[in-house]
């Protein structure tokens, strides 16, 4: 999220994947949209019948990549120095959008005297700590230059880095506003700044000079690829940018799942700004999210740092953080739309608790639970791994598999006292203390598991956010079966026995939880969709917790209900304690009585189609939309006009939602001093950020203002740009006996392996291998390799091969494909292997686990590892040992004669054996 949030506001996809359609070019860039998101990438192809040209730059050529107008390799983990040309090749070749850039984007704004860039100190950036592996954002003048004062404000240093420590809580900081916790100044309005761009420490100039270096061949010497393929990916997205274009970026985990994944997606961002391709039709950057709903995860929030709405999570022993008032003043800003923190945080504090929360209590701030440590997953298991950790619940979630280092991830199950389990299936989660072929018999762990049986996604009622910021709602279709029951069941009797469990206390630690609000039962038992009442007791009523998190005003009743009245956007949101809201940006999804956006499923002539669910924030499909219309109000032009100024309306109208106070007029120019919105312009898109302008440079994000080329941790090569600094400075280890660290290079794990996604199966396949029809398709752990490397090491097709790495070895049958081809980098050979990250011991097709040989690394800004490019050595043959067999049988089918009304295409081709 910071990668998006820092550049443009919000940590979130831009755009919505039907507007895909719209675009005249697309660059997949760490994504297989094909195969990982094959309902959405519908739309892609209906650009590609339009005639937009469709880019996969990889390092495996997959069905994505066959059905592209243009595929080009690229090794695992150089992408920084392939989106950095891009940047360098739009400045030096004038492509950029001048009236965009100059208008909407920071590249005027000049850098504080003293700043000094990874260009000039051979790979870092100015304010590195050595000692504690960090950036001190203000000692390294990474800050605006004051107007008036020829330098930046230094009165703000409780908000410098060095005040917190670099791994605490980041709230909206990873939403956009990171300038508020780790910049030297909040004022950026007044930031000084050169409309010539001219100055030598504008932004401008700094990325000039930054990116300089990245010529084409120089990314091809880093990349593997040839000069011709980066140039030819290069004036494409040139071409197809503009007035008249636009060209839209997608990602997923292949880019995220890198030491350097925000940074590889602020390279990105830069890059769309540069070329005037955000907030636009066509444009933008998707954000391709695996899950159903991780976007509404991080909205609501299950980060142990935010709140929901991305609200930070207060810190504890933080004097800026000690009351209400001070909370405030920290994390709000003065200008753009986080001013109105306060209403933000005081309506959440009426949601929860009620009555308790009054301005005498200061809204029972102190009641919020305040983080003292790092809880981000890897750092916790890592800390489970050595006993640091009593008891534990898991719901949907499967580390003993899926975790990196799973191996380290079972060992600290192990040392659990007690482990609850909430899932469909027996996961590798449910069952690590007996099956886990790599573990201590059963007698010798102590961890006791208690499995709790869940509802499957048709026995249950809910909204899921997905990649769009799209709230929908998915109704119950029948009851769980026996004692299946929802995760929302489960967690709201346990929460009501608690509260029971306390009724009594008078001890003020448990009045945060006898004061929460808690009454979400259903008014009368439920109706099943055939008309029947439901059988299960104790549901909660999701609807009433999505009016909850809408908000209501609560000095207001609705005549309808007898109850207070719900908000119909967050612009009601007050801080007065009049207004209770669960999470700011989802207000407006419950406006009235009975009338569930999320819910809605009406198609109009709109191709935006508003009336379809509900986008946070304010049901905005493109981000930033003021941005599709030019300074003074117009539609750049006619083919890609979203919304625009009508003059004689006196307000912004268009197809889509505008992202923009709708009768601020594009000549609108704030008053000095003008605090909140007002300060923001009527030529200020990106509401959202403190200045309303699209940033190139951030000094918010924890690993340097600007992207540089580093290698992953564990590279069989040198930094060919920065050979002082061949990784991340700032990356998180996590060694010992039980993470082994391969650090580069070393000629003991020279192969590179990545690990990718099968259409088939699902994350580490919890839900995918206890399915017969989905095993038959894809039944085997392999791992893809190139002839060359097969060649060399005497693997052959279809023949068995081991993969070893720092942290373990696994076997996999030998996939020898062209897929994979060797690239050649700095003049040598460098070989690369994928590995599908679906299997491990559970279920009824088992194999190994490629997340056994990954390694627990976090990147800085918000602890994630590094699963894309890793060390490892290849052989061929088999594990010495017993191979693992299944843990359940195969499920039997029902009957052997045909479905009706089925094509014989989609028959069940029977079930699939074991052991041959």
């Amino acid at each position: 999220m910071p990668g998006l949030g820092a550049s443009f506001g919000r940590g979130a996809a831009t755009n919505y994947q039907q507007d895909m359609a719209n675009s005249d070019c697309i660059l997949f860039m760490g994504s297989n949209m094909a195969e990982a998101q094959p309902v959405g990438f519908r739309w892609p192809m209906e650009a590609k019948e339009r005639g937009a040209t469709l880019i996969h730059v990889d390092p495996r050529f997959t069905r994505m990549s066959a059905v592209c107008d243009l595929y080009v390799g690229i090794r695992s983990g150089s992408d920084i120095g392939f989106l950095g040309g891009l940047v360098n090749y739009v400045l030096t070749d004038d492509r950029w959008f001048h009236e965009y850039v100059l208008a909407y984007t920071n590249a005027s704004t000049i850098i504080e005297e003293g700043f000094q860039d990874a260009e000039d100190l051979a790979g870092l950036f100015s304010g590195f700590d050595q000692q504690h592996e960090s950036y001190d954002s203000k000692r390294g003048h990474w800050g605006f230059e004051k107007s008036g004062s020829g330098q930046a404000e230094q009165d703000a240093s409780k908000h410098a880095p060095q005040a917190k420590s670099p791994h605490d809580g980041q709230g909206h900081a990873m939403d956009g506003s990171a300038e508020a916790y780790a910049s030297p100044s909040k004022d950026t309005i007044n930031a000084q700044r050169d409309p010539t761009l001219q100055h030598p420490r504008c932004i401008m100039q700094i990325l000039r000079r930054h990116f300089a270096r990245y010529t084409p061949e120089i990314v091809s010497q880093v990349c593997g690829c040839k000069p011709e393929e980066f140039l030819r990916v290069a004036e494409l997205l040139c071409t197809n940018s503009g007035r008249e274009r636009t060209t839209c970026i997608a990602y997923a985990l292949g880019w995220t799942q890198h030491t350097t994944g925000v940074q590889i997606i602020r390279t990105a961002g830069i890059l769309q700004l540069l070329l005037g391709n955000v907030g636009r039709p066509g444009g933008g950057i998707m954000a391709l999210r695996g899950h159903s709903t991780i976007q509404g995860a991080t909205d609501i929030s299950t980060l142990y740092d935010t709140l929901p709405g991305y609200l930070p999570q207060p810190a504890a022993h933080d004097p800026a953080q000690e009351d209400l008032s001070s909370y405030i003043a920290d994390g709000g800003m003065p200008t753009g739309y986080w001013a109105n923190f306060s209403k933000f945080i005081v309506s959440l504090l009426k949601a929860w608790y009620g009555d308790a929360a009054t301005p005498e209590s200061d809204f029972a701030f102190s009641w919020l639970p305040r983080v003292e440590g790092d809880y981000s997953q890897l750092a916790y298991f890592d800390r489970m791994a050595k006993g640091g950790v009593k008891g534990y619940f898991l719901a949907g979630q499967n580390p003993a598999g899926g975790g990196p280092n799973a191996g380290l991830h079972r060992a600290g199950l192990r040392n659990l006292e007690w482990l609850v389990v909430l899932d469909w299936f027996e996961t590798e989660s449910a069952v690590f203390w007996k099956d886990d072929p790599h573990g201590p018999p059963p007698s010798q762990v102590g961890t006791e598991v208690f499995f709790i049986p869940a509802a499957a996604a048709q026995e249950k009622e809910g909204s899921l956010t997905n990649t769009q910021r799209l709230v929908q709602w998915h109704k119950k279709a029948i009851d769980p079966s026996g004692d299946c029951r929802s995760d929302a069941w489960f967690f709201y009797n346990l929460g009501k026995r608690l509260k029971q469990l306390y009724a009594s206390s008078t001890d003020p630690k448990d009045q945060a939880l006898l004061n929460l609000t808690w009454d979400y039962d259903f008014d009368e038992q439920p109706r099943l969709p055939d008309g029947t009442l439901s059988r299960i007791e104790g549901e909660p009523d999701l609807e009433k917790v999505l009016m909850e998190i809408n908000g209501h005003r609560l000095n207001e009743t609705d005549p309808r209900t007898g109850r207070p009245r719900l908000l119909s956007n967050y612009s009601e949101l007050k801080d007065d304690g009049t207004t209770a809201c669960g999470c700011w940006i989802y207000s407006g999804v419950f406006p009235e009585p009975g009338r569930n956006r999320a819910d809605e499923r009406k198609l109009t002539d709109n191709p935006i189609q508003p009336e379809w669910g509900f986008a946070w924030p304010n049901n905005v499909r493109v981000l930033y939309n003021r941005a599709s219309a030019d300074p003074e109000g117009r539609p750049w032009s006619e083919r890609k006009k979203l919304v625009w100024w009508d003059s004689e309306k006196r307000r912004w109208v268009g197809l889509d939602k505008p992202d923009f106070e709708l009768e601020k007029p594009p000549d609108y120019q704030p008053a000095p001093g003008a605090k909140g919105m007002a300060a923001i312009a009527g030529t200020q898109p990106f509401i959202t950020k403190a200045d309303g302008l699209g940033w190139l440079y951030s000094p918010g994000i924890k690993d340097g203002p600007l992207p540089t080329h580093y290698e992953p941790v564990e590279s069989p090569l040198g930094n060919l740009l920065y050979p002082k600094h061949n990784t991340n400075p700032t990356v998180r280890f996590f060694e010992g006996p039980l993470n082994q660290i391969a650090h580069t290079p070393t000629a003991d794990y020279p192969v590179v392996a990545t690990t990718f996604r099968l259409t088939e199966h699902y994350l580490s396949g919890p839900m995918s291998r206890f399915n017969s029809w989905l095993n038959e398709l894809q039944p085997e752990m392999f791992a893809e390799l190139s002839h060359e490397l097969a060649a060399e090491r005497g693997i052959v097709h279809g023949g068995w091969m081991t993969i070893q790495t720092a942290r373990g070895r696994i076997e996999a049958r030998a996939m020898v494909t062209r897929r994979l081809r060797p690239f050649v980098v700095e003049g040598r050979v460098l070989h690369q292997i994928g590995l599908p990250f679906h299997w491990a011991f559970a279920g009824e097709s088992v194999g190994g686990n490629a997340n056994d040989l990954t390694a627990l690394l976090a990147d800085v800004n918000v602890s994630m590892h590094e699963s894309k490019a890793f060390a490892c050595q290849v052989h061929a043959g088999r594990l010495e040992g017993p191979a693992p067999h299944p843990t359940v049988p195969t499920s039997p089918w029902p009957t052997l004669d045909p479905i009706p009304d089925t094509p014989a295409s989609a028959q069940p081709e029977g079930r699939l054996g074991h052991g041959k």
